[in-house]
């Protein structure tokens, strides 16, 4: 499947490898500008929408072999043979799949908040419900979609950032797909391990990456992987942290 995406060359001839960036659940291309915007003089830059979100196709199939395929066909279609990437949450487990896949074209890999991991908790029922009811509502203004949704979720960052999706009454993002394969979204199948440099960043107020079994599954799959903890951040580090989030990406993708 080849992707919505952005693609952006730098100013002057780069010796790294172009960087991609991968969003997570119910995000776009967008979500991961900041960081982007910290390399663009740098790197080559592909930003993408994840298919079933914003305008990438959409598809009853969602597994992490499928999406990290699709960033592989979508960097073929560009002509692009190596590459590094940087993938938040479920990004961040499509970014490891590429590990798997394109052990030998990946030259750098970049793990925001999560870990390669079968998570259990279930922490998206409300936003499903949420979703679901301005889906079927038919509304016709963001005003509308907004006082909806905050019977369903308190915390107005969370409403905003979804309402980033939706478009002339529609949401971008494939509710019904997401929903059905929620589970796979959270699974995680152990692979391979990948014995080039990774770097995994965590937030120190998130819990996505703060059990030890979630450690060690890391060390595990990603035997030289470090790991960076970002203080005062929770599961949006890059967003609340972001000039130390690109300080500590910086060090390690610009090593040649």
């Amino acid at each position: 499947m080849i992707l919505n995406l952005e693609h952006r060359q730098p100013e002057q001839p780069s010796l790294h490898a172009p960087l991609v960036f991968i969003h997570g659940l119910f995000g776009s291309m967008g979500n991961l500008g900041v960081l982007a915007r910290a390399f663009e003089h740098s790197h080559e830059i592909i930003q993408v929408d994840v298919r079933n979100h914003g305008r990438s196709p959409r598809s009853s199939a969602l597994s992490y072999d499928e999406m990290a395929q699709d960033i592989l066909d979508s960097l073929d279609h560009l002509k692009i043979e190596q590459f590094s990437v940087v993938g938040h949450s479920m990004g961040g487990k499509i970014a490891m799949t590429l590990a798997k896949l394109a052990a030998q074209r990946l030259h750098k890999l970049v793990v925001l908040d999560m870990a390669p991991y079968a998570y259990q908790e279930n922490h998206h029922d409300t936003i499903f419900k949420a979703l679901f009811a301005v889906q079927n509502a038919q509304l016709a203004t963001r005003k509308q979609a907004t006082e909806l949704m905050q019977t369903y979720i308190k915390e107005n960052m969370v409403i905003q950032f979804l309402l980033k999706s939706w478009s002339q009454g529609q949401w971008l993002f494939n509710v019904d797909a997401l929903y059905a394969h929620y589970a796979d979204i959270l699974s995680w199948q152990p692979q391979p391990a990948w014995l080039q440099p990774a770097l995994f960043v965590r937030g120190g107020n998130s819990h996505y990456v703060s059990q030890d079994i979630q450690i060690a599954a890391v060390q595990q799959q990603f035997p030289q992987a470090q790991i960076e903890t970002i203080q005062n951040a929770g599961h949006w580090l890059h967003a609340e942290q972001p000039v130390e989030v690109v300080k500590v990406m910086k060090d390690y993708i610009n090593q040649i």
